[in-house]
């Protein structure tokens, strides 16, 4: 096999000229950077959370790009070209990965309350009232939908009229990428909800394949692509995060968040991120696995 590349979470072997290999490492990322620390098992816990979501979705008749899965951490895909120079992307080309991450958002929460709380986003862009105070957790009147890059150096917002050029997609093919998003994310909140999980946001990502069929890629459903809540504390008005925006917290609460952000606004070197704790590691290894468990239903300690 070929190495490709070497992303935030995973290493990419080319096996064909059809077929990606995705390893799942133990490495976690937050705002665009690669924490210096290993968690214990997250490699593993995501390739088969990502596999479980694509053997349903397939059963459900949405297309992917899944193969197979080599335990404990490989899976085999579908491989799409990828074509950095958006210029030579148009409405009839076939075979590439769209350059796009497809957020959805179903609660106030993360990256959009810190862009609500700096008036980039306003009460009535999200679906509420002009004068309503948006609060951390509240559910939003109806889904939020927003795309940002995906092979820029950093993830970039973009408005619908420049993710549509940038991606070569008609008005059509992005109303049926959305279609397809809310669709999915309805499958994932009723698989979910048995196990009293809240499915909060989350991003998905997309290529069409030779013959312009639209096809679900990379992974998803996971606690690094989504964010989740415990539903029976959110019932009693707490809002517990169960997925990687704990360790966004951390360093949120040590106040490299803060640095980092004002670095990238004033174009000055970004400070490197420091390691994790060891109790963090701990703790975050088995936030994974348990919720391995919780959004698959399956036992950890059980391959099927």
């Amino acid at each position: 096999m070929e190495h490709i590349r070497t992303g935030k979470v995973k290493k990419v072997y080319s096996v064909d000229e059809n077929t990606l290999e995705f390893v799942f490492t133990d490495s976690i990322s937050v705002f665009d950077k690669i924490i210096p620390s290993q968690i214990p098992k997250k490699g593993e816990t995501l390739c088969r959370t990502a596999k479980y979501w694509f053997e349903l979705l397939t059963s459900k008749g949405i297309k992917n790009h899944f193969k197979e899965y080599i335990p404990p951490n490989r899976m085999r895909v579908e491989k799409f070209n990828v074509i950095k120079d958006y210029d030579k992307i148009h409405e009839d080309t076939v075979d590439y990965l769209i350059p796009l991450e497809i957020i959805c958002r179903h609660y106030a929460a993360g990256s959009l309350m810190d862009r609500i709380k700096k008036g980039k986003i306003t009460a009535e862009d999200i679906g509420f009232s002009k004068n309503h105070e948006v609060k951390y957790g509240e559910k939003l009147p109806y889904p939020f939908i927003e795309c940002t890059t995906k092979l820029e150096t950093h993830d970039r917002e973009l408005k619908d009229k420049e993710a549509k050029h940038i991606a070569g997609l008609s008005d059509e093919d992005y109303n049926r990428i959305k279609d397809t998003v809310l669709s999915i994310d309805k499958i994932i909140e009723t698989e979910t909800s048995k196990r009293n999980l809240i499915h909060c946001d989350g991003k998905k990502e997309f290529g069409y394949d030779k013959h312009r069929n639209l096809v679900l890629i990379d992974t998803l459903g996971t606690p690094d692509e989504d964010r989740w809540w415990d539903s029976i504390e959110y019932s009693k008005g707490k809002v517990k995060e169960l997925s990687k925006e704990f360790v966004r917290q951390h360093y949120r609460e040590t106040g490299y968040y803060s640095n980092l952000i004002r670095s990238r606004e004033e174009n000055l070197p970004e400070p490197e991120i420091p390691p994790l704790t060891q109790d963090i590691i701990e703790r975050t290894s088995k936030l994974y696995v348990s919720m391995y468990e919780r959004i698959t239903g399956k036992n950890f300690d059980k391959y099927a």
